[in-house]
């Protein structure tokens, strides 16, 4: 198993309220050269936690940080004139609480991460360490 030392939040970049599964991220990614989905998890409008990667295979969602990461992602992410926005649900919000404190607990010392952080990017338009990370 792959030593994880940090989860990683994402936004798939969609507008508010349009449903994605995890079947079109990895359509979307597969465009993109990725073999598969690059995360390892997806959470949907609804709250429904969907699985992409196995957390045994290295992910492919932030670059430098993949080998020892699990990357999450939340439906979302751009308001009505397309600009970066918190746009979770709060099915959306309690499902990634409950995600990460489970991954937490799997992966003890794991510190949590949003994107933003590593890359020029709104995603995932939250601080997803003050929020996740205690």
């Amino acid at each position: 198993m792959r030593k994880i030392t940090e989860i990683i939040i994402h936004c798939t970049a969609t507008p508010a309220g349009r449903d994605v599964t995890a079947k079109d991220v990895t359509a979307w990614h597969r465009e993109r050269g990725f073999r598969t989905i690059g995360y390892h998890y997806l959470v949907g409008l609804r709250g429904n936690v969907e699985k992409g990667r196995p957390e045994h295979e290295t992910g492919a969602h932030c670059k430098g940080h993949n080998a020892g990461s699990i990357g999450v992602a939340y439906v979302g992410g751009l308001n009505a004139a397309g600009q970066p926005a918190d746009t979770r649900t709060e099915t959306q919000k309690m499902a990634l609480k409950r995600l990460v404190a489970d991954l937490r607990q799997r992966y003890p010392g794991a510190s949590v991460h949003g994107h933003r952080e590593f890359a020029a990017k709104a995603c995932p338009c939250f601080d997803a360490g003050k929020e996740y990370g205690q």
